[in-house]
């Protein structure tokens, strides 16, 4: 049993009239799931705010108000990175929160992310790099051995912040690790993105893609640890994408074309099943065609509501299938050769206090 964030989710009424121990409950949930302000931001635009109880409604009041003074620096944030890259001649492609937040899009409402991520031509990435560091950025792994292990195996450069703002970029040259069992054509990506309004170098993703990232995150290149704020967002972008009639038969072919129909595949699955996302039948059976042998599929819905739907922060079980999950996720980032490599690399130096 999920236990009241999920239940708000589906009917944010009900979680108006919840009682303060009820509520301190769900406040736990929505924070560990960073779904806090996502939350509040839904009760204050429905006119349900005044209906919860003190002093939880001032709690939530504030969490609306930190979410507004978040999404004014994170455009500010953008702001940046684009006079600062205005000089490299390459598409800035914002990557999920930004990119959802300076489309206008009705996910970004009440979501907060920790950084800006960007996609630019692997080729150019280097330029990118150089501009950023000119301009105030700066490496926040300095180990040589992350550094490397960034740059030769990774699909982004080690992050970056700004030495005065403590802001955070990550700059992607693809979505999912270069090691990893699918190898989305992030030059397709580039090619489909469109520019902002206004001009300039920054691009957002088109419809199909952004769905299709997001899953990528979710289902092949993460544990689904804490996952239900990004099925949450898969569910947003998949209601308001499907207002336009044809988004549902680029999808399926755009998937297969970028090789992520298995993640499509468990995206749709399960946000139909937990957020009752209206997915058509025929989209559904489309899909199909990319799901898993029986005994996986039996075992990733035994795995997946484990990691996605919060039971108590405090005691938050599951931890064997958890587990499972992590261990899934590094199994389809590399190969077993160089994951053996890489985590008792990684073991070693913690064992031996070594930053990395």
């Amino acid at each position: 049993m999920a236990g009241p964030l999920l239940d708000a989710i589906l009917d944010p009424a009900s979680a108006a009239g919840l009682d303060a121990a009820s509520w301190d409950l769900l406040l736990r949930q929505a924070r560990a799931g960073k779904l806090h302000a996502r939350l509040a931001a839904t009760l204050l635009d429905r006119g349900l705010l005044d209906k919860v109880v003190e002093p939880v409604r001032a709690r939530l009041l504030a969490y609306a108000t930190m979410s507004d003074t978040h999404d004014r620096g994170a455009r500010w944030e953008v702001d940046r990175i684009a006079a600062a890259l205005r000089g490299v001649d390459t598409p800035v492609v914002l990557l999920k929160g930004a990119a959802y937040l300076m489309s206008g899009l009705p996910v970004a409402r009440g979501r907060l992310a920790d950084d800006v991520d960007i996609l630019v031509p692997k080729a150019r990435i280097g330029e990118v790099e150089q501009a950023l560091l000119a301009h105030g950025w700066q490496p926040l792994k300095v180990d040589p051995y992350d550094q490397r292990y960034y740059r030769r195996y990774m699909h982004e450069l080690p992050p970056l912040r700004h030495a005065r703002r403590h802001s955070t970029i990550d700059v992607h040259h693809t979505i999912l690790p270069e090691t990893s069992r699918l190898r989305p054509d992030a030059a397709e990506l580039i090619r489909g993105a469109t520019p902002l309004r206004g001009g300039g170098p920054v691009h957002v993703l088109r419809p199909t893609d952004m769905v299709l990232h997001g899953a990528a995150h979710l289902f092949h290149d993460g544990s689904l640890d804490g996952g239900l704020r990004d099925l949450v967002d898969l569910d947003d972008l998949l209601r308001h994408f499907a207002r336009d009639p044809a988004f549902w038969d680029e999808l399926l072919p755009r998937a297969g074309g970028l090789n992520l129909g298995r993640p499509l595949f468990y995206t749709l699955r399960y946000a139909k099943r937990f957020l009752g996302t209206p997915v058509p039948a025929d989209a559904l059976a489309a899909a199909g065609a990319h799901r898993p042998g029986r005994l996986a599929l039996a075992l990733m819905d035994r795995l997946v509501p484990a990691a996605l739907l919060p039971v108590d922060p405090d005691r938050p079980g599951g931890g064997f299938r958890r587990w499972l999950l992590y261990v899934r996720s590094h199994w389809l980032r590399m190969p077993p050769h160089l994951l053996a490599w890489h985590l008792s690399t990684k073991g070693l130096k913690r064992l031996f206090g070594k930053p990395g």
